[in-house]
């Protein structure tokens, strides 16, 4: 069977206008209920989740109660049925309903007990409210939110201007709330965010011209809804398929520009498991063959000159295999059996002139933000590197510096693999 196919950039089902005007009523969370419950937890991946990695099904299914997981798979976010015109066959289908019912197979096939499709989508809105679809969903032991356009998950499981809880939404957070698994991937992942959720955007656009609340057809200008997602995770903003498109800049910008002092940016294939999210004692848990990327602007100092918008300030931290962060303190904690990295490196960081991976740049360059910052932590004759945005008017220089306090973490003693408050700026020139 074919991989379920996410929504890349914009729909043509919405207009930008009507979701502008939606999205900058003040911010308030559905109904006045807390953030999420204390006791359940979460499990964030930051898309394509690959049908073979058993580590973040496994992990998922073990939350959801091991053999006896039952899993709830909500796939909302794609298109429904009657906008597919692939509909009909079972190979090429990419709707809510066939992505739904791949999902509840893969569940199956990892060693959940059970794993059904709960049918709500653009063509089943009215099923988040019956009480026929909360039953279905009282039953499960824990959740799936895939991926697509998370726009749609607001528009099918909340309600109105003040984005109160449908009845569906409500059961799923009451069972997060008494202990059960809310897993999602990409738009899955996106949707658990608090206010000011990302709805679209690229990081050089998004350094260029800032971003704007609401919804829009172009896909390069940053975009967010203000009153967010379902409020499941508010110790920071969630960013998705942060490596493969390049998305610190617009993290950044858009964290700078609403107000936010922190952003998890998840890798693909990768999950981030939040346990007692909401509480004090939230702790996460990177898990999967990538990693996840922690941005602390809580020190940082923006201005806006003739020449453009600039951040000075920002930490970066990068997490693999089994690290461990507390939300609370911002302390990174390594996983056993990584040791801390001398850099030996004698040889210059390599030029990086394609920062973001520029969907302008049809050449392409494998260099990324990323792996920028792994050279320069390697580097035992540089403490600082720049890197550059593909685009030039103006072109974005991305400054890494390493500071005393900065750390690195190797698995095999020579490559750095989790970095630990490595110092960022961005400014035009």
């Amino acid at each position: 069977m074919r991989a379920p196919r996410g929504l890349t950039h914009r729909a043509a089902f919405v207009g930008s206008l009507v979701l502008t005007l939606l999205a900058t009523a003040p911010v308030a969370h559905a109904g006045g209920e807390r953030p999420a419950g204390h006791d359940g937890s979460l499990v964030l991946v930051g898309g394509a989740l690959k049908d073979d990695n058993t580590e973040v099904y496994g992990e998922i299914i073990d939350r959801a109660g091991g053999a006896g997981a039952r899993i709830g798979v909500i796939t909302a976010a794609s298109v429904p049925e009657s906008q597919d015109p692939d509909a009909a066959d079972p190979d090429r289908c990419s709707n809510s309903a066939c992505n739904g019912a791949y999902y509840s197979a893969l569940f199956k096939k990892h060693g959940a007990a059970d794993a059904r499709w709960i049918p709500v989508d653009l063509d089943h809105v009215a099923n988040a409210d019956s009480d026929a679809v909360v039953a279905q969903v009282n039953s499960m032991t824990g959740f799936f939110f895939g991926g697509g356009d998370q726009y749609r998950y607001v528009q099918t499981l909340l309600r109105g201007p003040r984005q109160k809880d449908s009845k569906v939404l409500a059961a799923i957070r009451a069972k997060l709330a008494h202990g059960a698994v809310v897993a999602g991937s990409s738009a899955g992942a996106q949707i658990a965010s608090g206010p000011d959720m990302v709805s679209g955007g690229e990081s050089y656009a998004g350094l260029r011209d800032g971003s704007a609340p609401g919804y829009f057809e172009d896909p390069t200008r940053l975009g967010y809804i203000p009153r967010g997602g379902f409020g499941f995770l508010r110790s920071a903003l969630i960013d998705t398929h942060t490596g493969v498109y390049g998305r610190e800049g617009r993290a950044c910008r858009l964290a700078a520009d609403t107000g936010h002092d922190r952003v998890y940016a998840l890798d693909e294939n990768t999950a981030l498991v939040v346990d007692h999210p909401g509480s004090t004692h939230e702790q996460l848990t990177v898990l999967g063959p990538n990693g996840a990327a922690i941005l602390d602007l809580r020190h940082v100092r923006v201005t806006t000159s003739s020449t453009g918008w600039s951040l000075r300030g920002a930490r970066y931290s990068y997490l693999t295999d089994h690290d461990r962060y507390d939300a609370r303190t911002w302390r990174v904690r390594p996983a056993t059996g990584k040791q801390r990295l001398t850099a030996a490196d004698a040889a210059p960081v390599p030029a990086n002139t394609d920062v973001f991976h520029s969907v302008a740049n049809s050449g392409g360059i494998a260099y990324s933000f990323r792996r920028t910052a792994r050279a320069l932590a390697q580097s035992a004759v540089q403490n600082s590197a720049t890197a550059s945005t593909f685009e030039s008017r103006p072109r974005f220089d991305v400054t890494f510096t390493k500071p005393d306090s900065f750390t690195a973490w190797s698995g095999d003693g020579s490559t750095a693999d989790t970095l630990v408050g490595l110092r960022i700026s961005i400014a035009p020139r």
